[in-house]
């Protein structure tokens, strides 16, 4: 059996509207591996009332694994406060990643892009350069509906550039299908440059116009080439974790338990089919 068998996660955007105690409880019954935690979670139970003790204690006694942590979007294009604002934010990340064991960390271009490509290179390079300091890798997602960092050309262009060892891509199946992308369209990137995975499924059609997608689907419930997506991933032998990140109002509105259980079972089928399929 391949490894990603062994390597699911949850990604806390997929029960968004479940408090965070329960989506780790769910997690771990539900039979992931690990979470994928966001910064919005930490700063949603500091709001809450609870001490920076008391929340990284809330997800050490979840007893399971903390795959990856996300820091604010759109750090890349930022300058002078703002900038100096999301660099403290992912100093903090850095921080909650080193308190739960964590070694990774991810970043989406948010949703503009002043600046251009040579602010991101720069900025990009700053974050890795921070995440270095504490031993951690950062992966930038691409977005398919960003106007600059849209398709998995632009993120590898980005990576390139910035040249940090730590520094990487986030390959996310939803946003490779939605920026016209194919199941081979990532076989010739490093997997050492694959920080981290995504996956969620795509409707049939054009991609919607919304700036925040939150229209994407159970893996194998749309279009998006899982078996293809899944057989390179496994020539690559990518070895890292795999988040089922899959924000719909439509799953939010069903329990909990029954979307995180459907989300594991329904990609791990994947995964064994694409293992028997062959090359």
């Amino acid at each position: 059996m391949n490894v990603l068998h062994n390597r699911i996660a949850l990604h806390t955007w997929t029960l968004d509207t479940t408090p965070l105690a329960d989506a780790l409880r769910i997690a771990r019954e539900a039979g992931y591996n690990a979470v994928e935690l966001r910064h919005i979670d930490f700063m949603r139970g500091l709001k809450a009332g609870l001490s920076e003790e008391a929340m990284v204690k809330l997800v050490r006694d979840a007893n399971i694994k903390v795959a990856v942590i996300g820091t604010e979007s759109g750090v890349l294009f930022e300058t002078r406060d703002e900038l100096k604002r999301k660099l403290d934010s992912l100093h903090y990340v850095c921080e909650k990643c080193v308190a739960l064991n964590c070694d990774v960390i991810m970043v989406a271009p948010g949703q503009h892009a002043e600046g251009g490509m040579a602010l991101a290179i720069q900025n990009f390079r700053t974050c890795a350069e921070i995440c270095g300091e504490h031993g951690i890798k950062i992966g930038i997602e691409f977005n398919s509906r960003h106007p600059l960092i849209r398709t998995l050309e632009n993120g590898m262009e980005l990576v390139d550039a910035t040249n940090m060892k730590n520094a990487g891509l986030l390959l996310d199946t939803y946003h490779l299908h939605c920026s016209g992308g194919n199941g081979a369209s990532f076989k010739n990137v490093p997997v050492e440059k694959i920080i981290t995975f995504q996956f969620s499924d795509a409707p049939p059609g054009p991609p919607s116009d919304s700036r925040q997608p939150v229209d994407r689907l159970p893996p194998g419930k749309g279009a998006a080439p899982f078996l293809e997506i899944f057989k390179t991933l496994m020539a690559l032998n990518y070895q890292g974790y795999m988040s089922y990140e899959a924000p719909n109002p439509e799953q939010w509105n069903r329990p909990a338990d029954i979307v995180a259980r459907e989300g594991a079972d329904l990609v791990r089928a994947l995964l064994a089919k694409a293992e028997q399929s062959g090359p």
